[in-house]
């Protein structure tokens, strides 16, 4: 596994193992933990979700997606029965993993649904979200052994979904926010993400004037720019995360369409990103 010179690693690591290129979060290096993800590189998928594409449709194959979590699981040196799914309706819906979800979602049927967050406290269990301009949020507790995923979109940012994660897991396992470390991950910028003046007033209703003053830019023609990770970073720090432990990639989606799937790139012509984290344990071939 090797860090490789990129243009897009300022701030994140490049990482390229088996010909597959995916990215990792220094914040998380130190720890036993795998953790990683995807960019649009390494796959088989053809076309407009060339290649490493992990969303399901009429214009994708069940053999195509398959063998994409296959080699995307390889090259992070696990199996695909070690994943489990999110099954994501830009919801802020929590569920608490067990060693009996393993498989989920992409080896058995999900038994469950209108889930954009995954925690568990149990070892050798890869929690995976998925995104393509929505900001994917990873949560470690070194203290308590405990790990979280959630996918942010403009509804789980405005409803403060990390916020939410971090209550959830202070209730199942005791976490103190303090403990935690957080990362943002690839997603779209302020920039390239307008908005109307409907979503904006929902972020003014969400949050405190002040805090919008961060991450909503009016640009005085009704319509606004809004800074999805900044908004992220400021809820995670309000529930009590550390800011030296909030990590933030500043790796835009829509600015690196050939690098990064984009929903807003490409007019919704395109695949999904996936990724996600685990905690190491005894692992065993099959589990």
């Amino acid at each position: 596994m090797d860090i490789i010179n990129s243009p897009y690693g300022e701030n994140v690591d490049i990482i390229n193992k088996n010909n597959v290129t995916f990215i990792q979060f220094p914040i998380f290096k130190e720890f036993p933990l795998v953790h990683g993800f995807s960019t649009r590189l390494g796959g088989v998928s053809k076309n407009h979700l060339s290649s490493m594409n992990f969303r399901r449709g009429e214009d994708e194959s069940e053999e195509n997606i398959q063998k994409n979590f296959e080699l995307f699981t390889d090259a992070l040196g696990i199996s695909k029965h070690q994943l489990v799914l999110s099954q994501q309706t830009h919801t802020t819906n929590i569920r608490v993993v067990t060693k009996e979800d393993k498989g989920k979602g992409i080896l058995f049927p999900q038994d469950y649904s209108d889930v954009d967050g995954l925690i568990t406290g149990e070892e050798d269990i890869f929690l995976m979200i998925f995104g393509a301009d929505c900001v994917p949020v990873f949560y470690y507790d070194p203290v308590k052994k405990v790990i979280g995923a959630s996918h942010c979109g403009w509804k789980g940012t405005k409803g403060l979904f990390p916020k939410k994660i971090l209550e959830r897991m202070k209730e199942e396992f005791g976490c103190d926010a303090k403990d935690v470390l957080a990362a943002i991950g690839p997603s779209i910028c302020r920039d390239c993400y307008e908005v109307s003046k409907d979503v904006a007033e929902e972020f003014f209703e969400a949050y405190s004037r002040e805090d919008c003053q961060r991450f909503v830019r009016d640009d005085r023609n009704g319509k606004y720019h809004i800074d999805l990770w900044e908004a992220n970073r400021t809820t995670l720090k309000n529930a009590g995360v550390k800011e030296e432990n909030i990590f933030v990639g500043n790796l835009c989606t829509c600015c690196n369409p050939d690098f990064l799937f984009s929903h807003r790139a490409s007019k919704g012509l395109r695949g999904v990103l996936g990724g996600g984290l685990m905690m190491k344990g005894q692992i065993k071939d099959g589990q």
